[in-house]
């Protein structure tokens, strides 16, 4: 198949400037931001006197942790933690960690709840 160099699309490169958060700065704002938007969806979001937060769906099948303070995380070098519990299939987790840039994770999780 060819195609007119004018009938497709424009190639965007972006800037080194555009990536900026490629590169983590470790600040859990975007995804604290995201769950202080799912607490207003009935979603049950708890922070814990060391600074750890938990937050739990309506119906219980989906956690998200942020857990900087948390030491068996620490261990295996997390800080975000996603636990998802279908009905029809089996549990299922994905963590991140530390250089991980926290907006890639609230996209990860925005994916998720978006599509449940």
């Amino acid at each position: 198949m060819n195609a007119s160099a004018t009938l497709l699309p424009a190639i965007v490169r972006p800037t080194v400037e555009d990536r900026y958060w490629l590169s983590s700065d470790h600040c859990a704002g975007p995804v604290i931001d995201l769950l202080d938007a799912l607490d207003a969806l009935d979603w049950a979001v708890a922070d814990t006197p060391e600074a750890n937060v938990h937050a739990t769906s309506p119906d219980g099948r989906v956690y998200v942790g942020w857990l900087p303070e948390d030491p068996a995380a620490w261990q295996r070098g997390i800080v975000w933690q996603v636990r998802v519990h279908p009905t029809d299939a089996e549990p299922w987790a994905q963590e991140f960690g530390l250089h991980t840039p926290s907006e890639a994770v609230a996209g990860f999780i925005t994916a998720l709840v978006a599509h449940r």
